[in-house]
């Protein structure tokens, strides 16, 4: 059902050749939610697996890792890859396979610990387990999960934290939201912030201008970027946006940038009833390797969410130097904290204030844009895993709190 990539043999000239004296414990991540796919799912904790799992060797080198993989992964180093022959990519494939044949592959592996890095474990383990929680969007906004998915992660999130010697919460928010709607124990729950990526960074402008060229993008532009769904609160975008165009504060273009998520059509609706017309553009899914390009071409980036676990994108379009605007919903103000403007999340006018702010003065833009880069400077990958390893030794017991 399994079968080992080449890759897997890297670790055993790394334990040859490492200053360690052997290698203390074997950490098994079931990363088949990995995805390389250039769409929607290489977005969120697809691109959390990814970064992590390629940052836990060099966090801590006195540690064997295997990650359990759909497909092989280039890139990381001293990871021993497992590739399953089941197509787990499918939802239903992958509930059964991590629920019947993980248990038994665990014990096979000799793993000390498992990492579930997506909410749920399997609730039979044959060694403790550190679960990641990154939202509990699937309490907050049910209807935007298949039946089946919801049902699961209403059901299985709660027993995993449960059992689990140590939860990840990915904000202080979601830490928050654990103790409070799974009565998570709060001894077990520990904070520890997702990276940003050192590719997302001012770009030279000759390059962004070609870039802005290709894609027939205005010479300036307000920038959302996120799924088309009612929780991502595009509507008072578009209302407050509505407001500027009505009240000639603004000639710069609106692009709201992403893919189709749940309950979509009532924005275009709502688009179409303000008579936005061509000061709007849907670009559609933004390609993962194109992000840095889009915040980099845009003048404000604003990001009026209901409910983030973490909230990525501000931070990323914070490390490009593009001065933000968020909600003070959920864990919004927990990354951004006071390097972009912070609104009520339904204050229509309160936005469209914020955006005429930025967009009217370029010394504050200035101000914000660099303020954005330190904040974003504090958050990495590689703190993400040493942060990760630690927990890791407090599951077995071997590091206090």
């Amino acid at each position: 059902m399994w079968y080992n990539f080449e890759v897997v043999n890297e670790f055993a000239v790394i334990q040859r050749t490492s200053t360690q004296s052997s290698i203390e414990r074997h950490i098994v991540v079931n990363a088949q939610l990995l995805s390389l796919d250039s769409t929607y799912r290489a977005a969120g904790v697809s691109r959390y697996i990814y970064n992590l799992v390629g940052c836990l060797h060099d966090a801590d080198p006195t540690s064997r890792y295997t990650a359990l993989v759909g497909e092989h992964v280039q890139g990381w180093r001293g990871i021993g890859q497992q590739i399953s022959r089941m197509p787990t990519n499918q939802p239903l494939v992958r509930v059964l396979w991590e629920q019947t044949r993980l248990p038994s592959h665990l014990r096979s592996l000799h793993a000390d610990l498992l990492h579930a890095p997506v909410n749920v474990a399997p609730l039979q383990s044959v060694c403790p387990t550190v679960v990641t929680v990154h939202d509990l969007s699937f309490i907050y906004y049910p209807d935007s999960f298949r039946a089946f998915q919801r049902l699961y992660q209403r059901t299985m999130t709660p027993i995993s934290i449960g059992r689990a010697a140590r939860i990840i919460a990915v904000s202080e928010n979601t830490r928050m939201d654990l103790l409070r709607l799974c009565r998570a124990d709060p001894a077990r729950v520990q904070v520890v912030y997702n990276g940003v990526e050192g590719r997302f960074r001012p770009i030279d402008k000759p390059e962004v201008e070609e870039f802005r060229r290709r894609r027939g993008l205005p010479e300036h532009m307000i920038l959302f970027v996120g799924t088309l769904e009612p929780r991502k609160n595009v509507s008072t975008l578009l209302k407050a946006y509505a407001l500027l165009r009505k009240t000639g504060r603004t000639k710069v273009p609106l692009v709201i940038a992403g893919g189709k998520g749940w309950f979509y059509s009532p924005i275009f609706a709502l688009a179409e009833e303000l008579g936005l017309g061509e000061h709007l553009l849907f670009p559609g899914y933004i390609a993962d390797a194109e992000l840095p390009l889009w915040y980099n071409a845009a003048e404000i980036f604003v990001f009026p969410s209901l409910y983030e676990g973490f909230g990525l994108t501000p931070l990323e379009a914070m490390a490009c130097g593009t001065p933000v605007i968020v909600s003070s919903a959920s864990s919004l103000p927990e990354v951004v904290g006071d390097a972009g403007l912070i609104v009520e999340p339904q204050d229509v006018e309160g936005l469209a204030e914020a955006i005429a702010q930025l967009l009217d003065d370029p010394a504050l833009r200035k101000e914000l844009g660099a303020a954005g880069r330190r904040r974003a400077r504090e958050f990495t990958w590689p703190k993400t895993a040493q942060k990760t390893a630690s927990v890791y030794r407090q599951a077995l017991g071997e590091e206090s709190n």
